[in-house]
């Protein structure tokens, strides 16, 4: 099915100037893609210039969040060319997510129509800064305008575009946050949907009042051994070998979290998948055993923590950034940048518009 591109696009990419300080998602590339599902059947994808959306004030996913995202990056890769990091898994894990909320999934193709099409025709807006890159959001939501608690028979699917800097790219200081949950068992937790990151902002306002970046959250079942961040999955360096928790249906399956697996065994790191309780890691940070933590994440890449913070006590590792931390960075952005040769298949170029 072709790609309707509307004639405005070409004006609305001429007219946008880049900003010399870019932030991260604070700067709306000029065009969007959308499609729309009506009773399971989907119609062609459209480029369009980047606008307000038009929504039924009933419309299900004001009242029942029935949405979910995804989070992926276009990177300028060496040579002037622009490249997707697997995006296959983020439209896989858009249909777990979709399928969750009983949204109708977007097809593999028609997701790959709109990552594309969106990054062919902002190739210019990529950064070319390393570590910088043109930051893709798809989002789907259901649309249809009843107050009835039932799933939307209409939905629509967007692919939105900022270019940015790295979400967080200095080092982290982590609260411990062990009084509130971002999800719960048997929920949503390991989907990307909105709901999650709406559970998580009490706490984030109020580890802000402390001096924290970021909530390190604890699995809601046993609130005893470490889940994740808000918007990323946590590794801890023991004894020289990689620690991070394991899968366990609150957690989001992160590409990095999984690409940084694959890329430190590769590298020689042993990794182990597995339960952390919370305060063996924190006795362990205060022993210097636990020398680096990091975080990662589409947005952040790997952000080393440098703090947890736990009540009244602070505990700091030996390191931030450590030395694994920072060589799997390099050797990801090498991968995503084209300066190391792609040996697990990553990567796939985009087509430049008219070729």
């Amino acid at each position: 099915m072709s790609i309707y591109i509307d004639p405005a696009v070409a004006s609305s990419l001429r007219g946008f100037e880049m900003p010399e300080k870019l932030g991260f998602g604070k700067v709306m590339a000029p065009v969007m893609f959308r499609a729309v599902c009506q009773d399971g059947c989907w119609s062609r994808g459209e480029l369009l210039p980047y606008a307000p959306l038009a929504l039924d004030p009933a419309a299900k996913v004001l009242h029942y969040a029935q949405s979910c995202f995804e989070g992926m990056k276009a990177y300028r890769v060496q040579g002037g060319g622009v490249g997707l990091f697997r995006p296959e898994r983020n439209a896989a894990r858009m249909v777990h997510s979709a399928e969750r909320l009983c949204m109708p999934p977007v097809p593999e193709s028609l997701f790959m129509d709109g990552v594309r099409t969106v990054s062919a025709y902002c190739a210019n807006l990529v950064p070319a800064n390393s570590g910088e890159s043109l930051y893709l959001r798809p989002f789907l939501m259901g649309t249809q305008p009843d107050l009835s608690v039932s799933t939307s028979s209409t939905c629509e699917f967007y692919v939105i575009a900022s270019p940015s800097e790295a979400y967080h790219p200095g080092n982290m200081r982590l609260w411990v946050e062990r009084e509130n949950a971002r999800a719960a068992l048997g929920g949503t937790g390991d989907s990307k949907v909105g709901g999650n990151y709406a559970a998580s902002l009490l706490s984030v306002a109020r580890l802000k009042e402390r001096g924290y970046d970021q909530s390190l959250w604890l699995n809601p079942g046993n609130r005893r051994t470490v889940d994740e961040l808000s918007g990323m999955n946590f590794f801890a360096v023991l004894d020289g070998e990689l620690h991070t928790p394991a899968l366990n249906g609150s957690i989001l399956e992160g590409v990095t979290r999984d690409s940084l697996i694959e890329l430190a065994r590769d590298l020689g790191y042993r990794v182990r998948e597995r339960e952390i309780d919370i305060d063996e890691l924190l006795g362990q940070v205060e022993s210097g055993r636990c020398e680096e933590a990091f975080a990662c994440g589409t947005a952040a890449i790997i952000s080393p923590i440098s703090v947890f913070g736990d009540g009244e006590r602070e505990y700091r590792p030996a390191k931030a950034p450590g030395p694994v931390a920072e060589r799997l960075r390099a050797a990801l952005l090498d991968i995503q940048e084209g300066r190391a040769e792609d040996r697990f298949g990553w990567m796939q170029a985009v087509e430049a518009v008219g070729e």
